[in-house]
């Protein structure tokens, strides 16, 4: 496995590119639709929020991706088309206008929006953006695809990796955007994953939701499941190799590879959350289930509290025992042990479910980096689980404040 520089556009015969189309219409500086295209028709699979309320884009691609085929996304950032009495026609008119574009049908299409819940998505701007995109895409245009689809982020996420898989050089890219409304089981958070792979739609799907139970569903910015979170991937098979169709030594790497490019980027997602100055990381070790390794790992790094002591580099363990605390599940507390460090160092502030004697001032220290890492040792089993998240922060409810306005 080596990661190569590169995004969506590093796996043979795909394309991207995006540009300013006026979805966006307070700045036309930033690009707000998005396209990537394959040269061949792909095997697709997707995972998608859930939450009960959820846009239009999502019921179009389901249905468009029923058959385990696609050829290209398209994705437009400033409206989420949720919520509104014309959503899927709308998406079915942005599937229409790409398809008319790339010259596919529309029902190869895969159709995502991000942005503001509850306003009507113009059309208009979007056909004249589609028509003066697709003539541009290219190998070159992953970095425009990507910043196409940010809305709150502060910096483009995008990450490639190659492999070799039955004596063929296997690539597979992705990008995604996610800053706010981010909380396990899918946020608002849009990831696109491209690969040059030979796998059926079956196994696809199989080492996407493998990829994505362990990664995505595991970050957490601000406790809000979005309505418009998708995680699609397509596989053009352009590479060659031996077609995975079972489980196997070529199916556990292939999915090895798609979990490491996913972790890297809910990383990147969590530690660019809205307003945020800390990646807060939670590894718990020794549980007596996965499941409930990863319930804890998700209560703590949701924790407002224990958010905000991160915020103010206030060693505050107390509401980190809280969060494990009011975790569901059957697990005792008193074998506990919390271990908090940084690129500064490691101190221990929890032993057996209760305080230690630790130096205020080296916590301080190693809290005051911008990537911290909480350990919770349950010694209680074999399990364990990360989940990922960030600080709270003044800037976030200023950001949220006036976000629609």
């Amino acid at each position: 496995m080596q990661k190569i520089n590169s995004g969506v556009t590093a796996p043979k015969g795909f394309l991207a590119g995006g540009v300013h189309c006026g979805v966006k219409t307070n700045n036309t500086a930033k690009k707000d639709i998005a396209i990537i295209y394959s040269e061949k028709p792909c095997t697709a699979a997707a995972v998608y929020t859930q939450n009960k309320v959820f846009g239009a884009p999502i019921t179009v691609t389901r249905r468009n991706i029923a058959d385990g085929m696609a050829q290209a996304v398209v994705c437009n950032s400033g409206n989420a088309n949720t919520c509104n009495a014309d959503g899927v026609e709308k998406a079915e008119k942005m599937c229409i206008l790409a398809a008319e574009a790339l010259h596919l049908k529309p029902e190869d299409i895969i159709v995502a929006s991000t942005g503001v819940i509850g306003q009507v998505l113009p059309i208009e701007p979007i056909e004249k953006g589609i028509a003066a995109l697709a003539p541009i895409i290219s190998r070159e245009g992953n970095l425009d695809a990507v910043q196409a689809i940010m809305t709150t982020d502060t910096k483009p996420k995008e990450e490639a990796y190659e492999i070799e898989i039955g004596g063929k050089t296997v690539k597979i890219g992705a990008m995604a955007k996610g800053s706010g409304m981010i909380h396990p089981n899918m946020a608002t958070m849009l990831g696109f994953l491209t690969t040059d792979a030979a796998i059926t739609t079956p196994m696809l799907q199989k080492a996407l939701k493998l990829a994505v139970d362990d990664t995505f569903n595991m970050v957490s910015v601000d406790g809000d499941t979005s309505t418009n979170d998708m995680v699609s991937i397509m596989a053009n098979g352009m590479a060659e190799n031996p077609v995975i169709d079972k489980e196997g030594a070529n199916f556990d790497l292939f999915v090895a590879v798609v979990k490491e490019i996913c972790t890297s980027m809910a990383k990147k997602i969590a530690g660019d959350g809205e307003g945020a100055t800390k990646l807060v990381e939670c590894t718990v070790t020794g549980a007596p289930t996965i499941p409930l390794a990863k319930a804890i790992a998700k209560s703590v790094i949701t924790s407002s509290l224990t958010k905000a002591a991160m915020f103010g580099a206030d060693a505050n363990w107390g509401r980190i025992l809280c969060a494990i605390g009011y975790t569901e599940g059957d697990f005792a507390v008193d074998t506990i042990q919390v271990d908090i460090s940084s690129p500064k160092g490691s101190i221990l502030v929890c032993e057996n479910g209760a305080g230690v004697a630790f130096d205020e001032d080296k916590a301080k220290e190693i809290l005051l980096e911008d990537a911290i890492h909480i350990e919770i040792a349950m010694k209680q089993g074999d399990a364990s689980a990360t989940a990922w998240g960030c600080d709270l922060t003044y800037d976030y409810v200023k950001i949220n404040g006036d976000y629609r306005t």
